[in-house]
């Protein structure tokens, strides 16, 4: 017999794995009949008894809720079928092939309705179309209408590209040196083992300034200046610079390493920070 302690430890991970699995069918990632309602049921009948702290009746609460919304996406389904005279192929293609060749032939009859259409060109049309060319103006001459756009060039000025975001405050090779030099004063201050955690890096008070460090940090990783220890167990994801760029990291083929940046990820940095 398990331990309770262990038993407790299943029966959370098997309700979050329930709570999973009712989301994908209600974000209808997954059909709500690979849904086993009764195998559930089971699960969350044997380990109701164990649950004696607050969150795990919450757990246990939410998963039962889930459950009744796949039920009622099941149960809207067969409405739908059913009121829409929906037929399973294989009972359709079962009846094809038992009919018989008179009854086959007496069903394509009552559905077949053909459309009949006749077209012919006549003189008089072909005498309208002829005047009708004839009076045309050559396509040189009727070209003349539409008069070339024409385009007033004029010289502009550095800050006005930089207003219309078409160049950047600094020149992007300057961005990146002063990014890597960040990076190594940052190390030296507050990094451990020449590395730095990577959002205690690139997170800044404004999402959007975030979202900007990110972006360059994956050009100083691409680039040799810099490369990203990640550890997958710990979920935690490092940086580390280097002393002087890794110019053969360009000649290899690099491996790409998706970190997730998005607004939800940062206000849980901001608040992990202040807390």
């Amino acid at each position: 017999m398990q331990p309770r302690r262990e038993q407790i430890g299943i029966g959370r991970e098997k309700l979050q794995r329930i709570i999973e699995l009712c989301k994908d069918v209600e974000e209808h990632s997954l059909d709500p009949f690979t849904v086993d309602v009764n195998e559930i049921i089971q699960i969350i009948r044997e380990y109701f008894p164990a649950w004696e702290k607050p969150e795990d009746l919450c757990l246990d609460a939410e998963a039962i809720n889930r459950l009744a919304s796949v039920i009622k996406l099941q149960t809207d389904w067969v409405r739908h079928r059913s009121t829409s005279l929906y037929a399973d192929p294989s009972l359709l293609q079962e009846k094809i092939r038992t009919a018989g060749k008179e009854e086959l032939l007496n069903l394509f009859l009552k559905a077949w309705h053909p459309i009949v259409e006749l077209e012919q060109i006549t003189l008089n049309s072909l005498s309208e179309a002829l005047r009708y060319w004839a009076a045309l103006s050559p396509l040189k001459e009727r070209w003349k209408d539409f008069p070339s756009p024409e385009f007033e060039a004029a010289p502009t000025s550095r800050n006005e590209l930089v207003s219309q975001k078409i160049l950047g405050e600094k020149a992007f090779t300057e961005e990146l040196e002063s990014l890597w030099k960040e990076l190594k004063d940052a190390v030296r201050l507050r990094g451990v083992d020449g590395k730095i955690s990577y959002w205690d890096f690139v997170g800044a008070e404004t999402y959007e300034e975030t979202a900007h460090r990110a972006f360059m940090v994956s050009f100083l990783v691409t680039y040799g200046y810099a490369t990203l220890e990640v550890r997958p167990f710990e979920e935690k994801i490092y940086i580390k610079p280097f002393e002087k760029p890794l110019r053969r990291a360009l000649k290899r083929q690099l491996v790409s390493v998706p970190i997730v940046v998005s607004r939800e990820e940062w206000e849980k940095w901001r608040r992990d920070r202040t807390s």
